[in-house]
């Protein structure tokens, strides 16, 4: 059944359009790399700073207030651009190991942050501005800064095992 939508998305104009032009999927790539350098960069300031290890000084309220919209649209971005290059090979994409396995440390990133704020982030107001933060808050930021590292090194990956 997925694959029948795969074969769609693969038959689309989008994904016709940048298999024919020699030139838009490595621009898309390029803008889909710089997208995600950001939302890494960005989540990795926030990790660190519920880690203790940067930012200490800094409450981590504030830190993701100023932080967190510029991640969303990055996010965004990387995600257009990913189903983009997605489209131009979907069958391929969908039945590739690293590419599976990208997805499956997205998801769990997506848990991981539902968790933290929705859980963890509800007693905010005890450790804002504390150096050393709780047990289950830099846990909340270790596991997010591994996922994420997992994420690029499977997205890499990709390249290296799709052939067109």
């Amino acid at each position: 059944m997925l694959d029948t939508f795969f074969q769609w998305l693969h038959e689309t104009s989008l994904a016709a359009t940048i298999r024919a032009n020699p030139l838009w999927f490595p621009w898309i790539e390029s803008v889909h790399v710089l997208a995600i350098t950001v939302v890494v960069g960005s989540i990795a300031a926030v990790d660190l700073r519920l880690l203790g290890v940067a930012s200490r000084s800094r409450p981590i309220t504030r830190k993701i207030r100023e932080i967190l919209p510029l991640t969303w649209v990055a996010f965004a971005i990387a995600l257009l651009s990913g189903v983009a290059l997605f489209s131009s090979n979907a069958i391929q994409y969908a039945h590739n190991t690293p590419m599976q396995m990208k997805m499956l440390l997205l998801l769990a990133a997506a848990i991981n942050m539902l968790i933290f704020h929705f859980v963890t982030y509800r007693s905010v107001a005890a450790w804002d501005e504390a150096a050393r933060t709780p047990v289950a808050v830099r846990l909340a930021g270790a596991t997010s800064l591994l996922l994420w590292v997992g994420i690029v090194a499977f997205g890499r990956w990709i390249g290296f095992t799709i052939g067109f």
